[in-house]
């Protein structure tokens, strides 16, 4: 497996607030604004799964398999052109200062590897950015 690794980034609510708002994805409803539009569409979610489509990769369906309260959300994928695991790290280091990373694990071939390497540290990076912006 291939690990990509976002920054860590500062998020300015207590942990459990944090925790609370992406480990429930229906969530997602009060962050709709937030997704790029033209990229990824056909949205569906409840509080344990997610899936759309994101142009040219295709459907990607991901499905929280864990949750250990105010520190780590995992995913993996049920569908996907790619297999996947995303963790969402989570520490408070003050009241209202919580750290987050995203670590991706995704099986890649050595063909594809070069190819979308890239691409995807982009993407775990600009999620954790966005990740920092959401209303909580």
């Amino acid at each position: 497996m291939t690990e990509f690794v976002s920054g860590v980034k500062t998020i300015p609510h207590n942990e459990e607030r944090v925790f609370n708002m992406l480990s429930d994805l229906t969530n997602i409803e009060k962050i709709k604004d937030y997704i790029p539009q033209g990229k990824v569409k056909d949205f569906a979610f409840d509080r344990d799964s997610l899936s759309f489509v994101v142009d040219p990769v295709g459907e990607v369906a991901l499905q929280i398999v864990d949750r250990e309260p105010y520190t780590t959300i995992k995913f993996t994928t049920t569908h996907s052109p790619i297999p996947m695991h995303l963790w969402i790290q989570l520490k408070q280091v003050e009241e209202n200062d919580t750290r987050m990373k995203i670590t991706v694990h995704v099986e890649l071939t050595p063909f594809i590897k070069p190819i979308v390497s890239k691409p995807l540290q982009e993407a775990v990076e600009r999620i954790a950015v966005a990740l920092t912006t959401l209303p909580y």
